[in-house]
């Protein structure tokens, strides 16, 4: 009895030695977490609007949306989110990368489809299957009379050719022509030249370059620009073609009831400790906006004890029809740009198992 009782008191002196190396790893690993996590909030809170941010709560609820900074020029208008779900950043890359937004009827994408590096008019030749909604026929007569509304240069509405009537579908072929010819060629040149190398919108009224107004989103926000100086600079956003390659996509969607057809490039990066960066730039647009810039920020947190991403999403957008809004209409703009938002992280979350 007295050995095992030796034996006993050994064991418990051993294990005592153990347990307080291993409370010891345990200590650095939670403060390694917890100093990981404090980064997060504390890189957020340097750039972002939100000042704070409780992680758990996010990780539960929608995504928290507030207004941009204000903005001098009247055209312009931002909005940040910020939420966190399951799942490393680098998986969150890869879960946007393959949404596909057009199973959701509420967002309004009728067409989606990605390019390659090098693409041609036939890459577009799902114009032909566009649904025959009331948005689609707006855009095809609007397309046929050459509206001054259309977003395109004057040697672009030049090559317009009404041709024959029919063709069976809600687009006739000479519109699916004419858009598969200009797509493709402004695809062409924002790979060889980036978002300078962009023809302006000029066909009718003062020439807007796409590239002139994503600059000046970012020169109003200093802060966001500085946090992502090193990522835009390797990119075709706002300037040259870059050194990242893009990923390039173009979609036919809806904005206030009129079709549009538009064109992206998405870029993404990652960084130290697991972090990345990423954004998307709507650089060419046939209506209702000039351009659309979305940039991410994802850092590696724990929530939970799970493996989680805190997303920041910053969304700006610069469209002529901004500038006729004042006080309450401008509100009621701003308020139904985050509630659109906000709805698309909704649907994004619920997709790749993050929806709570």
């Amino acid at each position: 009895m007295l050995i095992m009782k030796a034996k006993m008191m050994n064991l418990q002196r051993h294990f005592s030695v153990r347990a307080t190396g291993l409370l010891l790893v345990l200590l650095v690993l939670r403060l390694g977490l917890t100093t990981a996590r404090a980064d997060a909030v504390s890189e957020l809170a340097s750039f972002s609007i939100f000042g704070k941010a409780d992680l758990a709560q996010l990780a539960k609820s929608d995504a928290k949306t507030a207004h941009g900074p204000p903005m001098s020029n009247p055209r312009f208008l931002a909005v940040q989110s910020c939420y966190v779900v399951p799942g490393s950043p680098n998986q969150q890359i890869e879960a946007l990368r393959r949404w596909d937004p057009t199973r959701h009827r509420e967002l309004k994408v009728f067409l989606h489809s990605d390019l390659p590096l090098s693409p041609t008019p036939a890459n577009f030749e799902k114009l032909k299957d566009a649904p025959g909604n009331s948005s689609v026929r707006s855009f095809v007569t609007a397309t046929q009379k050459l509206s001054p509304e259309l977003q395109i240069s004057r040697d672009e509405a030049k090559k317009f050719s009404a041709g024959a009537a029919g063709g069976g579908g809600a687009m006739p072929p000479a519109v699916t022509a004419f858009w598969a010819d200009v797509l493709a060629a402004r695809s062409k040149s924002f790979v060889s030249s980036g978002m300078s190398g962009q023809p302006p919108y000029d066909h009718a009224g003062p020439s807007v370059r796409a590239s002139d107004e994503v600059n000046g989103l970012l020169r109003e926000q200093g802060k966001i620009r500085n946090q992502f100086s090193s990522l835009l600079g390797a990119t075709g956003i706002g300037r040259g073609a870059g050194s990242l390659k893009p990923e390039l996509y173009w979609e036919l969607l809806d904005v206030d009831d009129q079709g549009v057809v538009t064109l992206g490039a998405s870029y993404s990066r990652g960084g130290a400790g697991g972090t990345y960066q990423a954004a998307d730039v709507l650089y060419y647009a046939s209506g209702g906006y000039y351009v659309a810039l979305t940039l991410y920020q994802m850092w590696p947190v724990t929530v939970e004890g799970k493996p989680s991403t805190l997303v920041w999403r910053g969304d700006m957008i610069s469209a002529a029809s901004l500038s006729s809004l004042h006080g309450v209409e401008r509100l009621a703009s701003e308020s139904v740009t985050m509630k659109n938002i906000t709805k698309a992280v909704a649907l994004f979350r619920r997709d790749t198992s993050g929806g709570r």
